[in-house]
């Protein structure tokens, strides 16, 4: 059975997270989850986790969602740049 988390952020630095964790879906090598992500619209990022059991979605999101964190975190101590609303 494949369990999906489907997110959806939004904000006015999403280009920059999206940059931020872009290089992160393309070397993942994992049997048991895959994520991808992209740019829906100016401001929306959405990102797609995808495992093959409840215990590697989990793991998965837990480190995904990390990822968007730290790199919304970044944008807001960088000066002169908005905030992204997760």
């Amino acid at each position: 059975m494949q369990h999906n988390a489907v997110f959806r952020f939004t904000g006015p630095d999403i280009g920059h997270i999206y940059q931020a964790i872009a290089p992160e879906t393309t070397g993942e090598v994992n049997a048991r989850s895959q994520a991808e992500c992209w740019v829906e619209a100016p401001d929306t990022l959405v990102l797609v986790v995808s495992a093959s059991d409840i215990g590697a979605l989990r793991a998965s999101l837990n480190m995904w969602l990390r990822l968007v964190n730290v790199a919304k975190e970044m944008q807001e101590i960088i000066p002169n740049r908005g905030g992204c609303k997760l």
